[in-house]
């Protein structure tokens, strides 16, 4: 089964609907990647910010960012070779690195939509700013309470897997006599914008 590894620059989160305005590029390739996954493609995403040692553990996206201090980012991994660097491809270019056929194209972002992604964000990044704010812009938008429930159950649930990851790491390197040692998130200590990375937002 062919895999589909993004490595995203540090920020906040993915999805780009993180705070009170959208990124319409990412909030698209978040949808793209979902698409994807509807296709049977396995689908992984790491942020420099909070998984800096997958950045290090594959060659060829060390080898760009150590080249590159992050500018490169985010870099494509197909199957285990780098397709893309210093964008997210679009769909339909999505469909080709993974052999799927034509796609009808990207589906259309439309503000409904995107307010009620954006709840869904703001649930699984805890910040009840950017929930009151989008709550107001689909309220005046007129969705309803139920499709409201229906984003802030995904976000519920995205934000579940997310702690249960985090934990799961926790008890993995806590789990023998010694602790280990953490991988160093600076993977090329040249670079500032590498060695920032080791403080979380």
């Amino acid at each position: 089964m062919t895999a589909v590894q993004v490595y995203d620059p540090a920020m906040c989160c993915s999805t780009g609907v993180c705070g009170p305005e959208i990124d319409p590029a990412l909030a698209q390739f978040a949808g793209d990647l979902e698409w994807l996954k509807t296709q049977g493609i396995t689908v992984r995403r790491f942020n420099l910010a909070q998984e800096p040692e997958s950045f290090c553990d594959h060659a060829g996206v060390k080898e760009i960012l150590d080249r590159s201090g992050g500018d490169e980012l985010p870099v494509i991994v197909i199957g285990d070779k780098v397709a893309t660097s210093g964008r997210y491809p679009r769909r339909d270019e999505l469909a080709a690195m993974v052999g799927l056929g034509a796609t009808s194209g990207s589906v259309e972002m439309s503000e409904a939509i995107r307010e009620l992604v954006a709840l869904g964000a703001a649930i699984g990044a805890s910040c009840e700013p950017c929930f009151k704010f989008h709550y107001d812009k689909a309220r005046k938008l007129g969705l309803s309470v139920e499709a409201m429930r229906e984003a802030v159950k995904i976000g519920e649930a995205v934000k579940q897997a997310s702690a249960k990851n985090i934990v799961g790491l926790a008890e993995r390197m806590l789990g023998g006599d010694e602790p280990k040692t953490a991988t160093s998130s600076c993977c090329a200590p040249a670079k500032a914008t590498v060695a920032n990375a080791e403080s979380c937002c």
